[in-house]
């Protein structure tokens, strides 16, 4: 029995591979890009993200285990994103990680995405210590969760409407700055003031999120205000953002008493969120648990990590593609 699991992560624009053992040693990674295809739009398209999976998957799959000189007895099983994400492109992640499983008589398991990010925090070395304080923050997602252990997750919150990370994608659309908007939106906020007052919608309840309104006031300052400057109007949105993490997450650490904060998806790669992050950590006492800006984002290590714990778990390896997956589900 091999000890590797190969994971493929195909949830939404990035056709991801990789190879990890049970400790988080990634052997090796490749990732395919398809902001080419999407930057004209604005946003990702859903037929024509999964057709760049079902071009790129095969290749970047046999890449990979060349790459690292594996062979399928070298894995222990493979692991694949069923949920959340778009179907037609979980949907050409699942196909093939079930085709390559028969072939090679290896278990697959569909994996948690959401579970996926937790797990990033602890590629290359464990940095996670219970009971942690989990924030979530990506282009789909914004959550925040409790776990009482590595086998345990209690969700606390999730966001009503729009996640942060799409929030900063509209607010870069609505600037002119272009996809991915996150980065753009932090290199612009770096040079403004934030004087403009947007609000902070839902800061005082409880732990849902929600950022429809302040993209849509955000929206409505640009409409109104010909001669804006984009770098104060971009740094009054971040400091919006961060008041909002940043109150529920201190809401959290007070009421629970985690040992750690993990901030965790795409949006955890921003400087200013950690930054925010790391001064929080600091006051209250808690260690911040951070993954490296390269685990982060969607990728398939954190699939393959994750899938490490439905083996030992011995959670049941569920194939059907689900789009709106909860943190609690397998």
């Amino acid at each position: 029995m091999g000890n590797l699991v190969l994971g493929i992560e195909t949830s939404c624009d990035d056709t991801s591979v990789a190879l990890v053992d049970i400790q988080g040693n990634v052997a090796t990674i490749e990732t395919v890009s398809q902001y080419e295809i999407h930057s004209e739009f604005g946003g990702v398209y859903p037929e024509l993200a999964s057709r760049a999976h079902l071009e790129a998957i095969l290749p970047v799959i046999e890449k990979v285990m060349a790459k690292a000189e594996v062979t399928p007895i070298d894995l222990r099983a493979i692991g694949v994103t069923r949920g959340p994400g778009l179907m037609g492109s979980l949907l050409v992640g699942l196909s093939t990680a079930q085709a390559l499983g028969m072939a090679w008589n290896i278990p697959t398991y569909g994996v948690n995405h959401l579970r996926g990010h937790i797990r990033s925090v602890d590629l290359e070395e464990k940095r996670l210590a219970y009971p942690a304080l989990v924030l979530l923050v990506s282009g789909g997602h914004t959550l925040l969760a409790y776990l009482e252990d590595q086998h345990s997750y209690k969700l606390l919150g999730i966001t009503r409407d729009d996640s942060v990370g799409e929030c900063y994608d509209k607010v870069a659309r609505t600037l002119g700055l272009g996809m991915p908007g996150g980065p753009a939106i932090d290199r612009m906020a770096v040079a403004g003031t934030a004087h403009i007052k947007f609000p902070r919608p839902m800061i005082k309840s409880g732990y849902e999120f929600s950022f429809s309104g302040l993209k849509s006031s955000v929206a409505r300052y640009v409409e109104t205000h010909a001669e804006f400057d984009v770098n104060d109007v971009a740094a009054a949105f971040v400091d919006a953002c961060l008041d909002i993490l940043s109150t529920k997450v201190l809401r959290g650490i007070n009421e629970l008493k985690p040992a750690t904060l993990a901030v965790v998806g795409g949006v955890a790669a921003s400087p200013q969120v950690r930054a925010c992050m790391q001064n929080i950590t600091e006051k209250s006492g808690v260690t911040l648990c951070l993954p490296p800006q390269k685990w982060a984002t969607d990728n398939a290590a954190m699939i393959a990590m994750a899938t490490w714990d439905y083996i030992e778990q011995g959670i049941e390896a569920d194939l059907e593609p689900k789009p709106n997956l909860k943190l609690g589900d397998a």
